[in-house]
C-alpha cells in the first residue's frame, strides 16, 4: 500500500481525501496557495507545502510545482480530487513519467473520454444511444444551420472540451443561431483554450441521471447505481440524490449495462461517472463521462455502504475489486445539498469574507463534508463551494425530513450562503413528489416564494445573532453607516474588489 499520498486540491474534497488516507494509515500531503495558508485541508494534513500565488494557473494548475512537492515530500501517489487537474491527461501522464501513481484513469482513457465529440464518436461506434446531433466540431455557421434544420429546434450548442455550463447555449430558433454559435465558441476558447463546438437536439424538460462506475486494473467493471442530478442552476448541479425517484430496477439494470459498456470501450480504470439525459418517456441517451470522483459521491456511499475514496486508492494500488456486480445493494435514500458562499438575495453572487459564527447540524442520518471553520476567511479566488450537507433515510420522505431539519440547524455567520434556497426546494410540493427536471430550479426561482412563519431554530439563531451584534455596538448605526466599538458611526466600507469582480463576471 502507498505510504504517502499528495492531494492536489483544496477545500472540502481535499479534507475528504485526507480523512480517507488517515483511516487507511497513509500519510497525507497538502499543497496550498498563498491565500489558502490557513485553510482546513492544510490543518488536517500531515505535511503541507506552498505552491504559489492565489491564481490557480500559478498554483493548483501548475503541474511542475505539484510534482516537485511530490518529490520533496516522498509521496508515492497523487489524488487529484475533482476540478483543477483531475481530468487533465497531461497531468496523469506527467505523474506516470515521474514514477508517481495517479489515483484515477490513465491518460489514454482521459483523452478518449475527455472530449465530448470523441466520446460521442466512440459511443456511436459501440452502438450506444446518444442524443441526435453532430459528433464532430462544427466547421461553419452554414453547417450548424443545416444540422439544426434537420434535427429540429430547439438545439443545444456545446463545447467539446466543456464542463460546468461553459460554452453551452440553448437555441430556440434559427434567428438566434449565429450569435449563439459565436458566443459559445468564444466562451469555450476562454474557458478551455479550445473553441470546438458541436450541436445536439435539445431534449425538452429532461432529467439528468448519472451512473457511478468502478473499474479495477484487471478488467473488472461494476456500477454502483444512479444519482439524480436534475436540479441545476446555470447548468451546474445544486442538489443530487440517490437513487433517482423515477428509476426502477429494470431501468437501473439497463443504464448500468450501458455505463459499464462505455467504461470498457475506453479501457477505463478507477472511479468515473457516465451521465445520461432521460426524456419524458424514460428513454435515456449518453451525454458524457466524467473521468474523476464526483462532487456528489457521498450519496452513493450512503446508499451502497461503500467508501469510494478507499476503493480508488485500493484500485490504484493494483488490487482487484473486492465484490461482484450482484453483491452491490442499494439501501435507503440520500440527498445532498451543495452549500455555497453566495448571496440568494443578490442574484447568487459570490459572498467571500470571514466566517464569524458557525452552528453545525448533526443528528440521525446527517453527514457533512466541509472545508470551512469558524474564523476562516473564504477567499475570492476559487469556486465558492464551502461544504456538502447530506441527509440519509430509509426512504426518500425520511431523507427529506432529516435534511430539512438539519438545514434549519445550519447557520453560517459573516457571509451569505444558499442555505435558504435548499429550505425552499425541500418544501416545494413538486420536489417532494419527485416531479423534477433540469428546468425545475429556474421555474422555482421565477415564482414568488411563499411567506412562511419562522421555525424555532431560525428564531434561536436570530436571537443569538442579534445579541452578538448588540454586544459589539453594531445596532445603533444609521442606514448607510456602521458602528465602531466606541459607539461612533463610521462611513460604510467600500465594496471589495472581489465583489466587484464577481459582479462583473456575473454580467458577462
Amino acid at each position: 500500500m502507498f505510504k504517502k499520498i499528495l492531494i492536489a486540491n483544496r477545500g472540502e474534497i481535499a479534507v475528504r481525501v485526507i480523512r480517507a488516507c488517515h483511516e487507511m494509515g497513509i500519510a497525507a500531503v497538502a499543497v496550498y496557495s498563498d491565500v489558502d495558508r490557513a485553510s482546513l485541508h492544510v490543518r488536517k494534513a500531515d505535511e503541507a507545502y506552498p505552491i504559489g500565488p492565489p491564481l490557480a494557473s500559478e498554483s493548483y494548475l501548475n503541474i511542475q510545482k505539484i510534482l516537485d512537492v511530490a518529490s520533496r515530500s516522498g509521496a508515492d501517489a497523487i489524488h487529484p480530487g475533482y476540478g483543477f487537474l483531475s481530468e487533465n491527461p497531461k497531468f496523469a501522464q506527467a505523474c506516470a513519467d515521474a514514477g508517481v501513481k495517479f489515483i484515477g484513469p490513465t491518460a489514454a482513457a482521459m483523452k478518449a473520454l475527455g472530449s465530448k465529440t470523441k466520446a460521442r464518436q466512440a459511443m456511436e461506434e459501440a452502438g450506444l444511444p446518444v442524443v441526435p446531433g453532430t459528433s464532430r466540431g462544427l466547421e461553419s455557421f452554414e453547417q450548424a444551420k443545416d444540422v439544426a434544420a434537420r434535427i429540429g429546434y430547439p438545439v443545444m450548442l456545446k463545447a467539446a472540451a466543456g464542463g460546468g455550463g461553459k460554452g453551452m447555449r440553448l437555441v430556440q430558433d434559427s434567428e438566434d443561431l449565429k450569435s449563439a454559435l459565436d458566443s459559445a465558441r468564444s466562451e469555450a476558447e476562454r474557458a478551455f483554450g479550445d473553441g470546438e463546438v458541436y450541436i445536439e437536439k435539445a431534449i425538452i424538460n429532461p432529467r439528468h441521471i448519472e451512473m457511478q462506475v468502478l473499474a479495477d486494473e484487471h478488467g473488472h467493471t461494476v456500477h454502483l447505481g444512479e444519482r439524480e442530478c436534475s436540479l441545476q442552476r446555470r447548468h451546474q448541479k445544486v442538489i443530487e440524490e440517490a437513487p433517482s425517484p423515477i428509476v426502477d430496477p429494470e431501468m437501473r439494470r439497463r443504464m448500468g449495462e450501458v455505463a459499464i459498456h462505455v467504461a470498457q470501450a475506453a479501457a477505463y480504470t478507477n472511479a468515473g461517472t457516465v451521465e445520461f439525459l432521460v426524456d419524458q418517456q424514460k428513454n435515456f441517451y449518453f451525454l458524457e463521462m466524467n473521468t474523476r470522483l464526483q462532487v456528489e459521491h457521498p450519496v452513493t456511499e450512503l446508499t451502497t455502504g461503500l467508501d469510494l475514496v478507499h476503493l480508488q486508492i485500493h484500485i490504484a494500488n493494483g488490487e482487484p475489486l473486492p465484490f461482484r456486480q450482484d453483491e452491490v445493494k442499494i439501501r435507503g435514500h440520500a440527498i445532498e445539498c451543495r452549500i455555497y458562499a453566495e448571496d440568494p438575495d443578490n442574484n447568487y453572487l459570490p459572498s467571500p469574507g470571514k466566517i464569524t459564527l458557525l452552528l453545525l447540524p448533526s443528528g440521525p442520518g446527517i453527514r457533512r463534508d466541509s472545508g470551512m471553520y469558524e474564523g476562516w476567511t473564504v477567499p475570492m479566488d476559487y469556486d465558492p463551494l464551502l461544504a456538502k450537507l447530506i441527509g440519509y433515510g430509509s426512504d426518500r420522505d425520511q431523507a427529506i425530513g432529516r435534511l430539512g431539519r438539519a438545514l434549519n440547524e445550519y447557520f453560517v455567520g459573516g457571509i451569505k450562503t444558499n442555505i435558504s434556497l435548499f429550505r425552499r426546494i425541500l418544501s416545494d410540493p413538486e420536489f417532494r413528489a419527485g416531479k423534477i427536471d433540469t428546468g425545475f430550479l429556474d421555474r422555482l426561482l421565477k415564482a414568488k416564494p411563499a411567506l412562511t412563519e419562522p421555525n424555532a431554530q431560525t428564531v434561536e439563531v436570530a436571537v443569538i445573532a442579534a445579541g452578538m451584534f448588540a454586544t459589539l455596538g453594531a445596532v445603533a448605526a444609521e442606514p448607510g453607516e456602521r458602528a465602531g466599538t466606541d459607539g461612533a458611526t463610521r462611513p460604510p466600507k467600500p465594496q471589495s474588489n472581489w465583489k466587484s469582480a464577481a459582479f462583473r463576471e456575473n454580467l458577462q
